[in-house]
């Protein structure tokens, strides 16, 4: 029986083994890949540039993107390039950072969606509070709480995770290291501990996502009371592309891990995977732009003038 000691790399789950199938997955991971990095850095750029948009929505709106930004770059690039080498070697150090980092950033994530509901609590249920609650210190300390309480608890399900022992080979039955398909690689009774963080996890989501919930519902009340039709689409503007991510977010990774396990994943299955790691961080910027009017204005004046600038020098050009 061999333990982790003795694994020096795992197997990646591959979409297919025929080249040209391999080569319209890297293709197809590609433009996912640059839309969300092209969506969430404009999302970043139009923020920082824009002192209209330097608001605690919006600060917290950049954390999200940088978070996005970062959940897509520890999955997809590795995915592509074992796709492009024909290879679906991971190496044990590797599985290690990706784990560690997949796992900060997507608790981070829900921790920040859970910040931005508070606010837009605060906003609409509390205006006259609001600039003495939600002030520039009180801002960056709950930045600052989410973004170490992420790796804090990434570290307690890393540690976890690695210090099993694992007698069930080294085929990791998904496209990138996932602790549930780790897991299965385990030793029956070596495993208790990391299901036990695993069912911690579960409770402080389901923690965060009815505070979400709460605030949202205090939101809608409120707004249902504002007598003007514009300030209740004003309201709505800003609270509906928030509650939208967050849906997201939550249903498509309560499909992810709450799917029957089994020993085997189906094509169904790792859809269901590809879908919920790599989807919401390319839709949250297109949601955002869609349903913020100051969003899109800043997109416009971010991009217009270069637009109007290359249409200029084109026609001089010809």
């Amino acid at each position: 029986m061999s333990n982790q000691t003795t694994v020096t790399e795992f197997l990646l789950l591959g979409f297919s083994d025929i080249r040209e199938l391999q080569i319209l997955h890297f293709v197809v991971f590609l433009m996912i890949y640059l839309a969300g990095l092209l969506g969430n850095l404009l999302i970043i750029t139009a923020v920082a540039l824009n002192h209209y948009l330097h608001t605690p929505m919006y600060f917290f709106l950049v954390n999200l993107s940088i978070l996005d930004l970062g959940s897509i770059s520890v999955t997809i690039p590795k995915s592509m390039v074992n796709s492009l080498m024909n290879t679906r070697v991971i190496s044990y150090p590797g599985c290690v950072a990706q784990i560690f980092l997949f796992m900060f950033l997507g608790s981070a994530d829900i921790g920040i969606l859970t910040v931005m509901a508070y606010d837009r609590y605060v906003a609409i249920c509390q205006p006259l509070h609001y600039e003495r609650v939600m002030n520039r210190r009180a801002c960056v300390q709950m930045a600052a709480s989410v973004w170490i309480s992420g790796i804090l608890y990434s570290a307690l399900h890393t540690g976890n995770t690695f210090a099993i022992s694992f007698c069930g080979g080294n085929v990791v039955d998904q496209f990138f290291c996932d602790i549930p398909q780790l897991l299965k690689l385990a030793c029956s009774d070596s495993d208790l501990s990391e299901t036990g963080v695993i069912v911690f996890s579960a409770c402080l989501a389901l923690s965060c996502f009815v505070l979400i919930i709460v605030s949202y519902v205090q939101i809608f009340r409120s707004v249902l009371r504002i007598p003007s039709e514009q300030g209740r689409q004003k309201a709505f503007s800003t609270c509906l592309p928030h509650l939208t991510v967050v849906s997201l977010f939550v249903f498509t990774g309560i499909i992810a891990y709450l799917k029957p396990n089994s020993r085997s994943i189906s094509r169904q299955d790792l859809m269901v995977d590809v879908f919920y790691s790599m989807v919401p961080p390319m839709l949250n910027p297109i949601i955002y732009s869609m349903r913020n009017k100051k969003i899109k204005a800043a997109l416009r004046k971010l991009i217009g003038p270069r637009l109007f600038t290359t249409n200029k020098q084109s026609i001089f050009l010809f």
